[in-house]
């Protein structure tokens, strides 16, 4: 049984990636999870397609679905006291309150702690924000790129000291994506709480705190040697099998052997080099990290005289920790990612098949499944009658614009 969280219903009012992706991970999990959009426009992700920073304009926005997959939607004009009644109605229903809305906009629209705790006082309230709540940057909105990317040491890391550029993120919602994983288990180990102790917790995590929880490692030994972590210059010191290594198709194959000198025969036998095993200049751990560059120099040659496919072909008994270095298709179509359920496929109201990456945690040997996102407002007079609205004061509702 994989719907973990089945009875748990999450009250949503956010938008884009970050905190949404959280409920998202829920809903794979089984919770009923209910989107609030804003009552014209619906969540921007879903005018992203007409910002011109990608094309968005084919029959499934694969954003929209990524963030939104599994949820219920409902269109509510909080700014008017009848949309937050009507808001505030569903939260005495509610588990949990997760908003990525920074603190003055909570404050103005009545939606802080404390008036969502008015309503429903044993309600988890979860906020996800781009720098914390606390501190001269609270008030400052976010993206991944700006937050956990390149405030949160990701980004210097991974550039090319001198190059004369920072590398970007490597996907859109990057760090939203794995900063949402974050706010999931945090929701899950408040619920924990809630239900041992009776006590609501509020729960806050912001792409910054994400950010640095991903480069945690390396700033902890860049603290240590107060010099900057920085990939390029630090990988594979003293290690020529670890890193990678360009193919003869100009792809690459990357080598983790950390115990370098232990997989050194084995694999300068499957690179057709065995005499490199009595050579002086390898022949004892110390000798091989003392000579690393000779011993790159070497493998590169040899590296660069097959294709990745049959380097991998070739591999397949490598004793020591490899893999080939995969562009975003060839993972989706991987053999051990689709044994393992790691896609799944979905499709949209209208019946568009896509796939989409699965939720990484897996109870009890089944992948977890997703569904279609929802349409702007497709729940909405359902959401309603759920929480004690009749229909007479639905239409009421509809004409003040207070919901869609």
């Amino acid at each position: 049984m994989s719907d973990v969280m089945q009875g748990i219903r999450i009250l949503e009012v956010a938008e884009h990636t970050f905190v949404p992706a959280a409920s998202a991970v829920l809903a794979d999990w089984g919770a009923d999870v209910i989107k609030v959009e804003h009552a014209e426009r619906g969540d921007a992700m879903r005018g992203l397609g007409r910002t011109g920073v990608m094309d968005l304009s084919q029959k499934v926005h694969a954003l929209n679905e990524h963030s939104n997959r599994g949820k219920r939607s409902i269109g509510i004009d909080i700014a008017k006291p009848a949309g937050r009644e009507a808001l505030y109605a569903i939260a005495r229903t509610s588990d949990v309150f997760l908003t990525n809305k920074r603190p003055g906009s909570l404050a103005r629209l009545g939606i802080g702690v404390e008036e969502i705790r008015a309503q429903n006082p044993k309600i988890i309230y979860v906020r996800g924000t781009a720098f914390g709540v606390r501190g001269p940057d609270a008030e400052r909105g976010g993206y991944d790129m700006t937050g956990f990317w390149c405030r949160g040491g990701s980004a210097d890391a991974a550039s090319i000291p001198g190059a004369g550029y920072i590398v970007a993120q490597p996907a859109p919602g990057y760090g939203d994506s794995m900063g949402g994983m974050t706010i999931a288990g945090g929701i899950a180990a408040a619920l924990v709480k809630r239900e041992r102790t009776g006590e609501p917790s509020v729960v806050d995590i912001s792409l910054l705190a994400a950010g640095m929880w991903a480069m945690s490692a390396g700033i902890a030994v860049s603290l240590q040697q107060q010099v900057p972590w920085n990939s390029a210059s630090q990988a594979g010191m003293g290690n020529p099998l670890t890193g990678t290594y360009r193919t003869s198709d100009d792809r690459f194959v990357c080598f983790v052997m950390l115990q370098a000198f232990h997989y050194w025969p084995d694999f300068c036998q499957h690179i057709g080099r065995e005499e490199l095993v009595g050579d002086p200049r390898f022949d004892s751990y110390e000798n091989l990290q003392a000579n690393t560059a000779v011993a790159r120099e070497i493998i590169q040659e040899e590296i660069g005289k097959k294709t990745l496919a049959e380097w991998t072909a070739q591999f397949q008994t490598l004793q020591g920790q490899w893999t080939p270095v995969q562009n975003t298709l060839e993972v989706a179509a991987d053999p051990q990612a689709r044994a393992n359920g790691y896609m799944q496929g979905a499709e949209t109201k209208e019946g568009t098949p896509f796939e989409l990456v699965a939720t990484p945690v897996q109870f009890d040997e089944q992948p977890s499944g997703t569904a279609r996102a929802p349409e702007f407002n497709e729940h909405g007079d359902e959401i309603l009658k759920e929480v004690g609205y009749e229909m007479d004061r639905i239409l009421e509702l509809k004409a003040e614009g207070a919901v869609t």
